[in-house]
């Protein structure tokens, strides 16, 4: 397929998992991609891997900070001629009990997580014509929180809502705005789950479809929200969780569920 055949695409947090597997998934289709990431020797790595696939330029980079972010757009349009897809990826995540969370890991992740989002799609929103579309990761800790994730949930929810709130805002400029809420994705970030045999037993027991998702499927989503096919989408956020976040899973394989009442 070469739906984006010509298209410029910015994708932050470029240089690994779902980051990584939406530039190569554009790049497939015909893109031409610039990607943002902190680490400058990963993404360097990243991009000469990706180049085999079509252009692709990495500019080493924080989203937190917006000249890093204004950077990264203008090489979308000095080398390309325009911006026409942003994929506002980058985040970052971790795990603290609600009491244990001090300043400066609250003041980090609303940076990252917010204030890069906001920053990234300001930025781009900019430069960007009637037509163009903006794909916001979120994630499903923003309607599903889970435990010792107090900063990083709220931050996702925030995210929801901008979605929400932008796509009011440059509906009027011809562009839309839509989120992707991943669940649990075989990346580094989900490495202390998927990687561990025991961690990951007892969390696939919450996931309706017993498995992890892998960047290619989100990227497959986040795709389509940017493609015509999505034409008149916009202000949504779409799960893609494998189902958990549908309700509990019961595990009662052998009890005999005709009149069972799991209130009493």
């Amino acid at each position: 397929m070469t739906r984006f055949a010509g298209k410029r695409v910015l994708v932050t947090g470029l240089s690994k998992g779902i980051g990584y597997g939406i530039a190569r998934a554009f790049l497939e289709e015909g893109a031409r991609v610039v990607g943002i990431a902190r680490n400058a020797e990963v993404l360097e790595r990243s991009v000469q891997e990706l180049g085999a696939l079509g252009e692709v330029v990495g500019i080493p980079g924080d989203v937190s900070v917006r000249a890093d972010v204004r950077a990264a757009v203008d090489a979308c349009v000095e080398r390309f001629g325009g911006l026409d897809v942003v994929v506002a990826q980058a985040g970052t995540a971790e795990v603290r009990a609600f009491l244990d969370i001090d300043d400066a890991a609250w003041d980090r992740i609303l940076a990252v997580n917010v204030n890069g989002v906001f920053y990234t799609v300001q930025e781009g929103a900019r430069v960007m014509e009637p037509g163009g579309s903006i794909v916001v990761m979120a994630s499903t800790n923003a309607i599903f929180p889970e435990q010792h994730t107090v900063h990083y949930s709220t931050t996702k929810a925030a995210e929801v809502n901008f979605v929400r709130a932008c796509a009011l805002d440059l509906a009027e400029r011809g562009i839309r705005v839509n989120g992707v809420l991943p669940g649990v994705i075989r990346t580094p970030l989900a490495a202390p789950i998927v990687d561990d045999p025991v961690a990951a037993a007892e969390y696939l027991q919450s996931v309706p479809m017993r498995r992890f998702g892998e960047p290619s499927e989100v990227a497959s989503v986040v795709l389509f929200l940017a493609s015509e096919a999505a034409s008149y989408m916009t202000g949504q956020n779409l799960v893609v969780d494998g189902g958990t976040t549908l309700g509990m899973v019961l595990p009662l394989p052998d009890m005999e569920m005709s009149g069972f009442d799991p209130g009493r």
